[in-house]
């Protein structure tokens, strides 16, 4: 690492087969796994068993990781629990599982390197009354922060119930990765991939506009939220937000234009466009997008520092210094 610039990947996975194995039976899971199949379609399905199962080794193995991690570059990665173990059907004793688990399972494989890989655990959005335990426990293990979905049934991350959970982050500097899983425009997206393709940044950017036009931003101003997928479709059609707030009544629940909340928001630079990233810079501003890969899945990067590079980027704060700053690291360069 000596002698160039430090490399975080902020947007790595990991899979814990504990959790699954705790929910497998569970009333309610039968219908949520039919509920998944049918939003996504049965040959997004064929195609992504077998893509998950040649990754497990990434997924679960610290030293295959490390090795992935040596051949791209990257000096350290910010390691969030896979999406899939969110759970968001399950009853409150299960779903409080569900976060000990992960919090115990990520703690326990970022052990094994602590010196690269740090790690965030899951709290039940289903249950806002379990937030801030599921907070605080995630802390207690030496984690940065947690991951959030895009909503939960019934809920959107505006809902005032969620208020003591943004409290309590703000409060500890706790580190909030916003990572959609699913969407809820169902059958519409059930072909080409797209509920994934489509779906994820549609998800990113109705939680964000949630946030920030319902004024939970104004209320929290510490709030440290790290957004996947560089934000969603919201950072390329902010015209259309501002000129909503500026003429509609209804649309002025946050204090100022909601464009200009982007520079209080953190974004990974998973793109898949340098000319996205670019502008993505331009209107969050340099210091607020971080190199995210979305490791090791297939609609991750496997070269992010090549993004970086096609985009102009390679040798600036998004490579590494961003992300320091943002999850307190140690930079051993």
């Amino acid at each position: 690492m000596t002698g160039r610039p430090l490399t975080v990947d902020v947007h790595a996975h990991v899979l814990l087969p504990e959790i699954d194995r705790a929910v497998a039976g569970l009333p309610g899971h039968e219908r949520q796994r039919e509920l998944d199949a049918r939003r996504n379609g049965p040959a997004a399905l064929e195609v992504s068993g077998p893509m998950v199962a040649a990754r497990i080794p990434l997924l679960t193995d610290v030293d295959a990781r490390l090795a992935a991690m040596d051949a791209a570059g990257v000096d350290v990665q910010i390691v969030s629990p896979s999406p899939s173990h969110y759970h968001y059907w399950t009853g409150e004793e299960a779903a409080a599982e569900v976060c000990r688990l992960a919090a115990d399972g990520v703690a326990a494989h970022i052990a094994r390197a602590p010196e690269r890989l740090h790690g965030l655990g899951l709290v039940p959005l289903h249950h806002p009354g379990l937030l801030v335990e599921a907070l605080d426990q995630a802390l207690a293990r030496g984690l940065k922060g947690v991951e959030i979905s895009s909503h939960a049934p019934g809920r959107e991350l505006s809902d005032p119930a969620y208020e003591p959970f943004w409290a309590r982050a703000a409060e500890t500097g706790t580190v909030v990765f916003l990572h959609p899983f699913g969407c809820t425009l169902d059958e519409r997206l059930d072909r080409w991939y797209l509920s994934n393709i489509v779906g994820q940044p549609v998800e990113n950017a109705v939680a964000l506009s949630h946030l920030i036009f319902s004024g939970v931003l104004d209320r929290h101003p510490g709030l440290k939220l790290l957004a996947a997928h560089g934000g969603g479709y919201l950072p390329y059609y902010l015209g259309r937000s501002d000129h909503g707030h500026r003429v509609r009544p209804d649309a002025r629940g946050c204090a100022r234009p909601p464009s200009s909340y982007l520079r209080d928001l953190h974004f990974d630079s998973l793109t898949h466009d340098p000319a996205a990233l670019r502008e993505l810079v331009r209107v969050a501003g340099p210091e607020r997008v971080l190199l995210g890969s979305d490791f090791p899945f297939d609609m991750g990067d496997p070269d992010p520092l090549a993004a970086l590079r096609a985009a102009g980027l390679a040798d600036t704060p998004v490579r590494g210094g961003n992300a320091v700053r943002l999850f307190d690291l140690k930079d051993p360069s």
